[in-house]
């Protein structure tokens, strides 16, 4: 009576604890089958974003795939670092001088001067855009136009540059190599939006190759004057990308890419006096370049000859002149030398366009010129209006 009393005392609570085991054993096996015969009403209790589907050719065993950013950008590294080149040039090192003690202990005397053969120096990047052996860059990143110039690969392979194609409307330039490379996929920059992710990758401070940074278009449409802090050189880039993705010294040619791996841009310049700030020109423009040389085998467009600073409307009312293009510098022997346009004056229309209405400023309004055309050029010079016509013609 004891045994019994005790398990009529026990029994409701084992039948209890089978009944919850049970449950969990169907809940279980019901989210099971909800994977493989796809039962739609447990998704409220299982959702399926939790489970990555299995993939077939992930290499992982059929192990379920949980994709993030960081896998995207591992792909992205992996994949396009096998187009991406290291821009080097031949450089003579400085002299070495050496000094030891005389025998009276004073110092100063100096052994003779050592001078160190030529060594390859970093200075750049670029992309292969073409399996025959084009590449990309920056036309400032080869603007030594007597440099030896080598490319270096991501497997440390070198090849000599046979050959520069420099645009004299952008700052881009084609470099050519006698070797087989696989190229990148360009993209299209048309329909680009700030926030959208990017990766840029490229030999940053000149020393760390294939550096892979990250971060989002901060910008678009930008215009700024890219130069050299220690020379005057300055120039004029419209419609440019800013980008938060970390751009050194280095990392100019190099390209800017998407989330699919594909090229929106070529890393061009970074803001001296800001952190995070840097600028990358659209693909497209370099896919429009491209197309002109494919189809000519060199850059004929016209070359207007003119470095100049837009006026915005507040400086030109504040200091009693008309908004347009101030000129800096005109380029000896161009187009704007030889029609007598001089340092100083503001243009306002080229070819009966107004210049300030103009989102790429003057450097579209001259892209869509051919050689030899003629235009009419208005501007504003010593208080007074003049029209000069200007006979457009190539770079020197």
């Amino acid at each position: 009576m004891r045994v019994l009393n005790g398990m009529k005392t026990h029994f409701p609570k084992l039948l209890l604890a089978g009944i919850g085991v049970l449950v969990i054993i169907s809940a279980l096996g019901g989210a099971i089958a909800d994977r493989l015969f796809v039962i739609r009403p447990l998704d409220q209790f299982f959702p399926r974003n939790m489970i990555a589907p299995f993939n077939k050719n992930s290499g992982s065993g059929g192990q379920p795939q949980v994709l993030s950013q960081e896998g995207v950008v591992e792909n992205i590294a992996d994949q396009a670092s096998k187009s991406v080149v290291t821009i080097t040039i031949a450089a003579q090192q400085q002299r070495v001088q050496t000094f030891f003690l005389d025998p009276f202990g004073t110092f100063g005397l100096p052994n003779q001067n050592i001078q160190q053969p030529p060594t390859n120096q970093d200075i750049g990047t670029g992309f292969v855009v073409d399996g025959s052996g084009l590449i990309a860059t920056n036309k400032h990143v080869v603007g030594d136009t007597n440099g030896k110039y080598k490319i270096v690969t991501s497997d440390e392979k070198e090849y000599d540059v046979q050959k520069i194609y420099r645009d004299p409307v952008n700052d881009l330039a084609i470099l050519k190599v006698d070797q087989r490379l696989q190229p990148l996929e360009l993209g299209d920059s048309t329909n680009l939006k700030v926030g959208q992710f990017v990766v840029a990758i490229g030999t940053a401070l000149g020393q760390f190759r294939h550096t892979v940074t990250t971060g989002v278009i901060s910008g678009l449409g930008r215009g700024i004057q890219a130069g050299d802090p220690f020379s005057s050189f300055a120039e004029r880039l419209d419609n440019v990308i800013q980008t938060d993705a970390a751009i050194n010294p280095g990392n100019s040619g190099g390209p800017l890419l998407n989330s699919s791996g594909q090229v929106i841009g070529i890393n061009v310049a970074v803001a001296a006096s800001a952190q995070n700030i840097g600028f990358a020109i659209p693909i497209n423009v370099l896919k429009d370049t491209l197309n002109n040389f494919n189809s000519t085998g060199q850059f004929d467009r016209p070359f207007f000859g003119v470095r100049y600073r837009l006026l915005p409307r507040e400086t030109a009312l504040l200091n009693d002149v008309p908004e347009g293009a101030y000129v800096v510098e005109v380029i000896a022997g161009s187009s704007a030398a030889d029609a007598g346009i001089s340092p100083g004056d503001i243009l306002m229309k080229f070819d009966g366009k107004l210049i300030k209405d103009q989102t790429s400023g003057l450097a579209n309004l001259v892209w869509n010129k051919k050689i030899g055309d003629i235009v009419d050029v208005e501007l504003w010079r010593n208080k007074e209006t003049k029209t000069i016509s200007v006979k457009l013609k190539a770079a020197q």
